[in-house]
């Protein structure tokens, strides 16, 4: 057990990050359709260049340790952005009579992303992580939201 307590956060934040390297060798591999997506905002080379950095070493910092406060903090704001600019479900007419296609497809998308930003959040409010053997000794234990005591453990109601 004391190897998973040792291991799971490194584990979680793998899982967490590990989509930003893969979207960055994409745009690599595939240059021109990333500029194709990135049409109508100014300075395209240099933002797909700066997108390209941000999913390549935000992530390594979050695995590592390393500014990993800073480098969620900016991720986060990427993935905010990301959803903004890319995934305007909205403008879609058939999204608003809930019919699949390309609104719904965004709309999902948009989400995802902003579920990112809530995980990534964590890793900028987190003073540390309970070890998994505590959480499988107490499961039902919750954890307060908001107040002064946010974030810290309280035992179960008996």
């Amino acid at each position: 057990m004391m190897l998973v307590n040792a291991y799971a956060p490194l584990l979680f934040r793998i899982c967490l990050v590990v989509l930003f390297p893969f979207s960055a060798v994409d745009k690599i591999r595939n240059w021109d359709a990333a500029m194709q997506q990135a049409s109508g905002l100014p300075f395209k080379p240099q933002m797909l260049v700066l997108s390209i950095a941000v999913e390549i070493v935000t992530p390594i910092c979050i695995i590592t340790g390393w500014h990993d406060r800073l480098a969620a903090f900016i991720l986060a704001g990427f993935c905010v952005i990301t959803a903004l600019l890319f995934h305007q479900f909205w403008r879609f007419p058939a999204f608003w009579r809930l019919e699949p296609g390309e609104g719904l497809e965004h709309f999902w998308e948009f989400l995802k992303n902003f579920g990112l930003v809530g995980g990534l959040g964590l890793i900028m409010l987190s003073s540390g992580t309970l070890p998994v053997s505590e959480v499988a000794q107490h499961p039902l234990t919750s954890s307060p939201v908001i107040g002064p005591q946010a974030g810290a453990p309280v035992p179960p109601l008996p």
